[in-house]
C-alpha cells in the first residue's frame, strides 16, 4: 500500500503541468527595438512562450488569464549582457575570507529578483563562486526562485595574482582561498576552458588586463600573453562557448580582440589601433558605463582602499570615450552594466549614460538591451523580440522607452518565460 501510495505521488509531481494561456492587452505595443510602436495589440501567451501577436483588443478565450496592460506600452524584456549576481558594492574586500559560497548564493537569489523587478529578464553572470552562478541558472529556470534567465559563466579566468585570482591576504591566506581559476602558458588556459565547459559554463570570462576593484596594484595593463588568450579563445570556439573578455588597456583590448573574442568587457582604454581589431575581428564592445557610476559612488564614500582608489581615479576622466569612438568606427556597442559594482535593480540607468556619453539615441539604447543584446548571446531566436515561438519576456512601462532613455527606470510589469515576477 505504502508503494502504491509512493508510486502515485511521483507520478503526479513528473507529470508535466498543464499549458496555461495568458492574454495581454497592450496600449502600445513595441515587438523589436528598431520598429515603431503600433497598438492596442493583444499577445497570447501559452505554456511560456508567445503564441500569437494581433492587432486591436481580442476577448480572451474561455479559461485563459487576461493581463490588462492597455495603458502601458508593452515590450521584449531587457537582456544585462554583464551581471554580477552574487555580489553588492560596498563590502571590504577581506569579507571573501569570512562569507561563505552558501551566503553569496542567497544574495545571489536576492539580486535575481530585483533585477527581474528591474524589467531585465536576461542576465549574462560574468563572475561568481564555482558552482552559485549556474546554481541561480537552474533555479530560476525552474522556478524555484524568482529571476531572469541566468547566463552563466562561473568563476572568471585569471592569470596568478591578477584581477579574478584572490589577491590582498597574506600568502598562506590566499592559499587557502584560491579557486583554481588561474593559469599560466596556452596549455593550462586551455585545460582552465576544457574544465569550465565540464563544471556547466554557458560562456566563459577571462581577465585580458588588470582590473579597477581587485587590490592588485600593478594597474590596468595587459595580463595574459597573446598566446594564452588565443588558446583560450579557441578552446572555447571549439567547444560552442562564446568568449567575454574583461579589457581596460588599448594593448590589452587589441590583443584580445587579435584573440577573436566575442565581446569585450569594460574597454575604457581603447584607442584607434584597439578600435580597429574589434571591428576586424567582430568583436562587440558592452562598455558598462554604470560600472563607474557605482565607483564614483564609492569613491565619494571613501570605500576603497589606496590600490583600488588609485586606479578608480585613473577611469573616471575616460567613461564613454572609447565607446563614442567605436560606435562611430562602428563597432557593435551592447547593453551590459557591471551589476554589483553598484546596487541591483538599477540596470536601466545605463540606457541614459549611453544616450549621455555615447550618443546613442534611446531607441538605439533600448535596441542594443534587446536585440543586440540577444544575437551577442546567440539567443536571437528566442529573446529580444515579441513574435510567435518566442520566449515570454515581456515588460510594461507607462511611457515611450523609444524616445525617452529614462522611461525603463520604472517598471510596471514583468513576465520571464510566461512566469509573472512580483
Amino acid at each position: 500500500m505504502i508503494r502504491t501510495v509512493a508510486l502515485a505521488i511521483s507520478l503526479l509531481l513528473a507529470a508535466p503541468a498543464s499549458a496555461e494561456t495568458v492574454v495581454i492587452h497592450a496600449g502600445r505595443l513595441i515587438t523589436d527595438a528598431s520598429r515603431n510602436a503600433t497598438g492596442p495589440a493583444t499577445i497570447t501567451v501559452t505554456d511560456g512562450r508567445i503564441a500569437s501577436v494581433s492587432d486591436g483588443l481580442t476577448p480572451p478565450p474561455a479559461g485563459a488569464r487576461l493581463v490588462d496592460l492597455s495603458q502601458k506600452t508593452v515590450l521584449p524584456g531587457l537582456i544585462d549582457t554583464h551581471a554580477h549576481l552574487a555580489g553588492d558594492p560596498g563590502g571590504d574586500f577581506w569579507k571573501q575570507a569570512v562569507e561563505t559560497d552558501d551566503y553569496a548564493a542567497l544574495i545571489g537569489a536576492k539580486n535575481a529578483r530585483l533585477t527581474a523587478k528591474a524589467g531585465f529578464t536576461t542576465v549574462r553572470d560574468l563572475g561568481s563562486t564555482a558552482g552559485g552562478g549556474f546554481a541561480l541558472r537552474d533555479a530560476t529556470a525552474q522556478g524555484v526562485i524568482p529571476g531572469p534567465r541566468v547566463v552563466a559563466a562561473g568563476q572568471g579566468i585569471s592569470i596568478i595574482g591578477g584581477h579574478g585570482d584572490v589577491t590582498g591576504f597574506r600568502p598562506d591566506v590566499t592559499k587557502a582561498l584560491e579557486g583554481g581559476n588561474t593559469c599560466t602558458g596556452a596549455e593550462q588556459c586551455a585545460a582552465r576552458v576544457r574544465e569550465a565547459a565540464r563544471a556547466g559554463a554557458d560562456v566563459i570570462k577571462f581577465t585580458a588586463t588588470g582590473g579597477v576593484l581587485s587590490q592588485q596594484a600593478r594597474g590596468l595593463g595587459q595580463h595574459f600573453t597573446d598566446a594564452e588568450m588565443k588558446a583560450i579563445v579557441d578552446t572555447a570556439h571549439s567547444l560552442g562557448l562564446k568568449v567575454a573578455a574583461h579589457a581596460h588597456s588599448a594593448r590589452g583590448i587589441e590583443a584580445a580582440a587579435r584573440a577573436g573574442v566575442d565581446s569585450i568587457e569594460h574597454g575604457t582604454f581603447a584607442d584607434a589601433k584597439a578600435i580597429q581589431a574589434m571591428k576586424a575581428s567582430g568583436s562587440a564592445f558592452v562598455p558598462t558605463l554604470m560600472a563607474y557610476v557605482g565607483i564614483r559612488e564609492g569613491l565619494a564614500a571613501n570605500a576603497f582602499t589606496p590600490a583600488v582608489a588609485a586606479k578608480v581615479r585613473m577611469t573616471l576622466d575616460e567613461v564613454g570615450k572609447a565607446a563614442r569612438a567605436a560606435r562611430a568606427a562602428g563597432v557593435p556597442i551592447v547593453f551590459g552594466t557591471d551589476s554589483g559594482v553598484y546596487a541591483h535593480g538599477r540596470n536601466a540607468e545605463e540606457l541614459g549614460e549611453m544616450v549621455e556619453r555615447i550618443g546613442m539615441t534611446p531607441r538605439e539604447a533600448l535596441a542594443s538591451a534587446t536585440t543586440g543584446a540577444a544575437k551577442l548571446l546567440g539567443m536571437e531566436n528566442e529573446i529580444g523580440r515579441i513574435a510567435p515561438g518566442y520566449s515570454a519576456d515581456i515588460v510594461a512601462v507607462a511611457g515611450d522607452p523609444q524616445s525617452d532613455a529614462a522611461a525603463l527606470r520604472t517598471v510596471d510589469y514583468v513576465m520571464v518565460r510566461g512566469r509573472e515576477i512580483e
